[in-house]
């Protein structure tokens, strides 16, 4: 019956029910639950089996570059890093709020570990999440142009709770990059109005001129 009740499992695809199931059989520790303690235990392990493997989706479609967390960054004095400032950040409330976050900073100093630090940190409480080299994204948005496919790329970035814009003004904008950059924060500014969570997280080395007069 054991057997048939694990097969049953797993084409169900409750692997975490499964995996829980399993080893409490064959380790023979089913004698020290009660019935009600067993189902909650098994239910316990579905729930952090599908919560991990959310985050895991939401990690791997959000395309980061760099693989970093919050615990692994340095707040050494010489860094002029806010640690206080940056665990605030990494709770997220500014997602809520549709806030957005500039970092700056010269060549080198971690601006887009810190970055995708806060990114990693969005998803994992469950936020939509992209990761985007700027010349990049501008580039794949031109051919999309050409291709016809521009306003699905446009709806799938709309989608998105945080967009990381890396390398952002690293090479001046030309007018058709600078109109395209309009018509995503544009787009997304509908999606606010319909209570949508959004924010921005720009990684640059230079404020660049246009910048005021764009970002809403």
């Amino acid at each position: 019956m054991n057997e048939s009740t694990v097969t049953k499992m797993k084409q169900m695809k409750l692997y975490g029910m499964f995996n829980a199931f399993k080893t409490a059989i064959e380790s023979g520790k089913t004698d020290h639950y009660t019935l009600d303690q067993f189902v909650s235990m098994i239910i316990d392990a579905e729930w952090d089996e599908r919560y991990n493997r959310r985050i895991e989706r939401s990690i791997t479609n959000a395309k980061f570059h760099y693989k970093s967390n919050i615990e692994s960054i340095n707040f050494d004095v010489s860094r002029n890093l806010d640690r206080n400032m940056v665990l605030r950040l990494a709770e997220c409330e500014f997602i809520e709020k549709n806030e957005n976050i500039l970092i700056t900073g010269s060549t080198g100093v971690g601006k887009s570990y810190l970055g995708t630090a806060l990114g990693y940190q969005a998803c994992i409480q469950g936020f939509k999440v992209s990761y985007f080299n700027t010349s990049k994204l501008f580039a794949r948005l031109k051919m999309a142009k050409a291709d016809g496919t521009y306003l699905r790329e446009l709806t799938k970035i709309q989608r998105q709770d945080v967009i990381i814009l890396d390398d952002f003004g690293l090479q001046a904008l030309d007018s058709h990059n600078r109109i395209t950059l309009l018509e995503i924060i544009e787009d997304r500014i509908c999606k606010q109005k319909l209570h949508s969570k959004l924010s921005y997280i720009f990684v640059i080395n230079l404020i660049v001129e246009f910048f005021n007069s764009c970002i809403i």
